[in-house]
């Protein structure tokens, strides 16, 4: 499941994520990575990230709505 961030919090986590992405490809071209490598691992978490998104999306769909009682 997905945090959600509003305001401040999220432009702090836009940050965090550009900060990661740099790291994150500086230390694969140190290990020797290039980058067709590279994009194909972004390629397979945009992937990921698809596949999980459908099937939050199916599971919203299919879910029936609550049963509301009325108790007397």
């Amino acid at each position: 499941m997905r945090a959600k961030t509003t305001g401040q919090g999220n432009s702090e986590r836009q940050k965090a994520v550009k900060i990661l992405a740099r790291s994150l490809y500086k230390q694969l071209t140190s290990e020797g990575y290039d980058d067709k490598q590279i994009v194909a691992l972004a390629t397979e978490l945009i992937s990921e990230v698809t596949n999980a998104m459908a099937s939050e999306h199916v599971a919203r769909e299919t879910t029936p709505p609550p049963v509301i009682s009325a108790s007397r």
